[in-house]
């Protein structure tokens, strides 16, 4: 399996905001959608907001593919999901990284619906 270069870890996992845009069945893109990122050592994370049943995170499901792009970073990545058993320190990121939003907005990411469609990024090389 690839691993990211401290590089691109640092470069994304300190990104405010990351695109993504998943790989439709033909293999073509569908549209980039703007979210949050999380690094946890060498893991790069993300989270839909409206759990499993929101569009972008449905779309992941297709293929397992798409590409991101963040912290001037550009690359094709493979969607797994994330292990549970990091959901608290995953959670513990979010709340650090993104406390200036205040606890009702990262409420949005840090909740049983949330962690449900939690998405690892691995680089595809």
């Amino acid at each position: 399996m690839a691993t990211w270069t401290s590089d691109e870890l640092a470069a994304i996992g300190e990104a405010e905001d990351l695109d993504l845009a998943s790989r439709r069945a033909d293999g073509s893109l569908r549209h980039p959608v703007t979210m949050w990122v999380v690094r946890v050592g060498d893991d790069l994370y993300v989270r839909c907001m409206n759990g499993r049943a929101g569009a972008w995170y449905r779309g992941t499901r297709t293929r397992h593919q798409g590409r991101i792009s963040a912290g001037g970073i550009q690359t094709d990545v493979t969607f797994t999901d994330a292990d549970p058993a990091v959901y608290e320190r995953i959670d513990e990121v979010y709340r650090t990284k993104y406390r200036r939003y205040g606890d009702n907005i990262i409420g949005g990411v840090v909740n049983p619906e949330s962690r449900a469609a939690t998405i690892k990024l691995i680089p595809e090389r």
